[in-house]
C-alpha cells in the first residue's frame, strides 16, 4: 500500500486527488492539508507528499522531513516545470514534477515510480536539470555557484558549528539555515555535511 499526503489551498483540487486516488487499491490517501505549515508532521508510514505549484515552500517541506526515519518523496504538480530544479538535492526519497493538466494514468505511474525511489517527470523537464548536473560533474566544479550567504553558512559547517549555531553567528533563522544547507548540498552535489565539506575542500572553496 503507498500512503499519500495531499497539500494544495484548493479545496477543489485536494477533492479531485482524493476521488481519484480512492479508486486505485494500492494507493491511498494518509492526510490533506491547504498548506505544508498546517501539518505539524507527516504520518510516519508517509510515501509520497503530493503538494500543487502553490503549496510548494522547501523551508516547511525541510522541518517535516528533518527527524523522520524513513524519507517520503514528493511529487510536485504546477504550471511552473521551473520548481522541479528546486527539489534537486532536497533529502527526500525521490521526487517528481507533473504539469497540471496531467492524465489520471501518469499520475498513478507517478506516484508508483516515486515509491521506489525513482525519478518522475517529462522529458522537457528533467534532461535540462541532468544536463546541469553532469556539467558540473565533468568539470569538477559545482553547478551553479554558491551566494555569499551560502558561503558563510558552509564556513560554520566546515567548523562543525549545528544549525542552532550556525543561525546565531550570522544573525537568521534555523528556518532559513536549513534552506541554505539544502541549497549548498544540491549545488556541490553532496548528501551530507561531511560531503559537502569535502568536496568544498577539494573545490578551494573553504580551507580545512
Amino acid at each position: 500500500m503507498i500512503h499519500v499526503v495531499i497539500a494544495a489551498p484548493a479545496l477543489a483540487f485536494r477533492a479531485g486527488l482524493r476521488a481519484l486516488i480512492s479508486e486505485e487499491e494500492h494507493i491511498r490517501v494518509a492526510a490533506e492539508a491547504a498548506a505544508l505549515t498546517d501539518l505539524s508532521e507527516l504520518p510516519d508510514n508517509t510515501d509520497v507528499l503530493l503538494l500543487s505549484g502553490e503549496a510548494w515552500d522547501e523551508g516547511a517541506l525541510l522541518d517535516l522531513v528533518e527527524d523522520m526515519d524513513a524519507l517520503p518523496a514528493v511529487l510536485l504538480v504546477a504550471e511552473d516545470s521551473r520548481l522541479a530544479g528546486e527539489l534537486v538535492g532536497l533529502p527526500l526519497r525521490a521526487w517528481g514534477a507533473l504539469p497540471s493538466d496531467t492524465s489520471e494514468e501518469e499520475l498513478f505511474a507517478a506516484i508508483q515510480a516515486l515509491y521506489y525511489g525513482l525519478v518522475a517527470a517529462p522529458p522537457d523537464v528533467i534532461e535540462p536539470l541532468l544536463e546541469g548536473a553532469a556539467t558540473g560533474m565533468q568539470t569538477g566544479g559545482i553547478v551553479e555557484e554558491l551566494s555569499n550567504r551560502e558561503a558563510e553558512t558552509l564556513e560554520l559547517l566546515a567548523e562543525g558549528l549545528a544549525n542552532k549555531q550556525i543561525a546565531l553567528a550570522l544573525g537568521i533563522s534555523e528556518h532559513t539555515v536549513k534552506f541554505h544547507v539544502s541549497s549548498i548540498y544540491s549545488k556541490l552535489g553532496a548528501s551530507n555535511r561531511m560531503e559537502a565539506v569535502r568536496t568544498a575542500a577539494r573545490l578551494g572553496l573553504i580551507s580545512l
